[in-house]
């Protein structure tokens, strides 16, 4: 940036008067080290005490160019410093108004309450969605950095207040994750969040097992503990360690070779009404459909080709990253659209 080298250049020069003045008194007037640093501190500075020794008639023509080049200096520097700092604050300033107005166009959002090491982990697999727009609270402001190197929007403050769950768009968000680390804050977070927003989906973190029933009761739709989550998935592994290491690849959200995905069907959809055999999914996207859930909630695993498909079903496939990218895009074309805007 301009005032950063306008900053650096200050300093340089600094450095480079002091060392002549200090040079020059020793040369011209034969004085020692401590003596020269000295006369050229309060000559430059202007501070005006008593000259250390004596000067020649060239010691006090040098030191009148050595007052006016230091003052010159003075002001260049005091300059610098003043532009780095209101340019600092304008940019400031200026990106928080940037992130403000693009939390302000999210719909449908995800909105993540907390970016320690499982909202940084969660963040991570949503921007592996195409279709996921996320905006994150964080009350740290040491996470500062890692949200802005990661490009999350972000909201710096206190997650269970209103105020704040607002200006995160909560009343058009879609999905609310309530991960800060204590389960008591978590428990407040859903009560204000499902005030806000009765339709919502929650998902919350709990540490403990009796927190469970507090944040259902609260408002929450799913409750995960990690440690739960965490030994079951070490006892799959002893048990099904090949199954699980098919979802792994399944899941991995740094692969494109393979992924499971899930895709609501808009009812604009062309494939509305149609059976999966005159669908084309297996033939123009070479992917396998695992099950197709209904809108009231029943799910057909490995669907037969005879299958409908229905507006508000959502399908379960796997395959590619583009070919589910594609399918995606027939049957939620109006998102889609959307988002390609």
């Amino acid at each position: 940036m301009a005032s950063t080298r306008y900053l650096l250049t200050s300093v340089v020069l600094s450095l480079i008067i002091f060392t002549a003045g200090v040079s020059g008194y020793m040369l011209i007037e034969g004085w020692s080290l401590i003596d020269a640093v000295y006369m050229t501190a309060i000559t430059i500075t202007t501070v005006g005490f008593s000259e250390v020794h004596e000067m020649s008639e060239t010691g006090r023509w040098f030191t009148i160019v050595l007052v006016i080049t230091g003052v010159a200096t003075f002001l260049y520097v005091a300059g610098s410093l003043v532009q780095f700092m209101v340019e600092g604050k304008i940019r400031e300033i200026m990106g928080r108004r940037t992130l403000d107005k693009k939390i302000a166009h999210l719909k449908n959002h995800y909105i993540v309450c907390g970016y320690g090491r499982i909202g940084r982990v969660l963040c991570q697999h949503f921007n592996a969605h195409r279709s996921v727009k996320q905006v994150v609270i964080e009350l740290n402001q040491d996470r500062i950095p890692e949200l802005e190197s990661d490009g999350m929007l972000y909201i710096l403050g206190d997650a269970s207040e209103e105020e704040t769950l607002l200006s995160a768009g909560i009343k058009k968000a879609k999905v609310l994750v309530a991960a800060l680390a204590r389960d008591v804050d978590n428990v407040f977070l859903v009560l204000t969040a499902r005030q806000l927003n009765p339709n919502i989906f929650i998902v919350a973190r709990a540490t403990e097992k009796r927190t469970k029933s507090k944040l259902l009761a609260a408002g929450a739709n799913r409750v995960e503990s990690p440690y739960d989550v965490g030994a079951v998935t070490m006892a799959q592994r002893v048990l099904r360690p090949s199954v699980t290491s098919f979802m792994d690849l399944v899941f991995a959200y740094d692969r494109k070779d393979i992924k499971m995905e899930e895709i609501p069907v808009d009812p604009s959809s062309p494939l509305v009404n149609l059976m999966l055999k005159d669908s084309g999914i297996r033939q123009k996207f070479n992917l396998i459909i695992i099950a197709i859930k209904a809108a009231h909630g029943d799910m057909l695993f490995n669907p037969s080709f005879e299958t409908v498909i229905k507006g508000g079903d959502t399908v379960i496939a796997m395959g590619k990253s583009e070919d589910l990218a594609g399918l995606e895009k027939i049957l939620r074309p109006d998102d889609w659209e959307t988002y390609c805007l």
